[in-house]
């Protein structure tokens, strides 16, 4: 077992290597980088200056930016060093955490995720509680009524809300509840409200709660689908091995072979996929949900800083991730064991 975890550990410096090699050499090459976008911001201020009768002279953009200003940009982002310099730099701060500063916000990348967290960990601490909550004893009755009118109403409706996108589902209750056409019954945008420091201790947490209903009503309801037909095929294998067989015919009652045998058997892929699920919804996010309820999370902040080529929060939320989703696997395979006896790690490390 020890072997097998010092092994993994040590995959994982090349992996996370690879990673961080190959998306900073796609940043090398990928147009519109900041050193452009800082340049042609200031020839259009000019060419606005300009246009305002400000000043008689040609704008700069008409002429271009002279060199050395051009090499003071280039210093401001540290693209005056060769590549090879800036990515073994780069890697030697992020060993420390060290992500470096925001281009756009001017902001330690370190604190600008930390200041997304609070959004990102509400969407997913309530998606993955109330997935899991609510798709395993619903994924365990449709098992054990396998074939009956519960189990085709039921399949059909989470089914069709498998169908229907997230996003989809977002505007669709902002129109009917959120104060449009309809009814005026949750709010538009945010966490909480205006007022929200004003109000007392139960104030508050349910005004949170107010804000969230719709939100996570939107990330939810295509995760039911998956999770709860992965629980009841799960457990409809497990039903009919010989051993529920046996327990049968030894008398043993339905709900202590089902929670006695069953339970503990059948939960084994959804339990050791709980890390990965974990973290994926509390890190993963969805922009388009964020985007429609305005709600600056990662998956927002990870798309601006793609567009704007914001590279420190790419790069240093890339590699904080990577690292993250490398533990989480490690973390998964080692929940095999735990959880089912029968697996184990041999000497070799297979």
């Amino acid at each position: 077992m020890f072997y097998y975890i010092f092994k993994r550990i040590l995959l994982m410096i090349p992996t996370l290597f690879g990673v961080m090699l190959i998306t900073f050499v796609i940043t090398q090459f990928v147009p519109g980088g900041p050193v452009e976008q800082l340049v042609a911001q200031l020839t259009g201020q000019d060419q606005v200056t300009e246009a305002g009768g400000a000043s008689g002279k040609l704008y700069r953009g008409a002429e271009g930016i002279d060199k050395e200003r051009l090499d003071e940009i280039k210093a401001l982002y540290g693209f005056d060093k060769p590549a090879s310099e800036r990515f073994i730099t780069m890697m030697k701060n992020y060993i420390s955490f060290d992500f470096g500063e925001s281009y756009h916000h001017h902001q330690s990348v370190s604190e600008l995720l930390i200041d997304k967290l609070p959004v990102s960990i509400s969407l997913g601490m309530w998606t993955f509680f109330i997935t899991y909550l609510t798709c395993i004893p619903l994924g365990i009755a449709k098992a054990v009524r396998d074939g009956s009118r519960f189990d085709v109403v039921s399949s059909t409706i989470v089914l069709i809300g498998f169908a229907i996108p997230g996003f989809v589902l977002g505007i669709l209750l902002l129109v009917l509840f959120g104060g449009g056409s309809f009814f005026d019954v949750f709010p538009l945008k945010g966490l909480t409200s205006d007022n929200w420091e004003q109000l007392s201790t139960f104030g508050k947490v349910t005004d949170y709660l107010w804000h969230m209903v719709l939100p996570i009503i939107s990330s939810v309801i295509g995760s039911f689908a998956v999770m709860t037909m992965l629980t009841k095929n799960s457990f409809l294998e497990e039903i009919r091995k010989n051993y529920v067989i046996t327990a049968k015919a030894k008398g043993l009652s339905q709900n202590k072979i089902l929670y006695k045998h069953v339970f503990r058997n059948a939960l084994i892929p959804l339990i050791t996929g709980f890390p990965a699920s974990f973290l994926a919804a509390f890190f993963a996010g969805s922009l388009l949900i964020e985007t429609i309820f305005s709600l600056d999370g990662l998956g927002l902040l990870s798309y601006e800083s793609i567009v704007r080529r914001d590279y420190p929060v790419v790069l240093g939320s890339l590699y904080l991730f990577t690292l993250l989703g490398l533990v989480t696997k490690l973390i998964t395979d080692l929940s095999y064991v735990l959880i089912d006896p029968r697996v184990k790690f041999s000497s070799d490390g297979n």
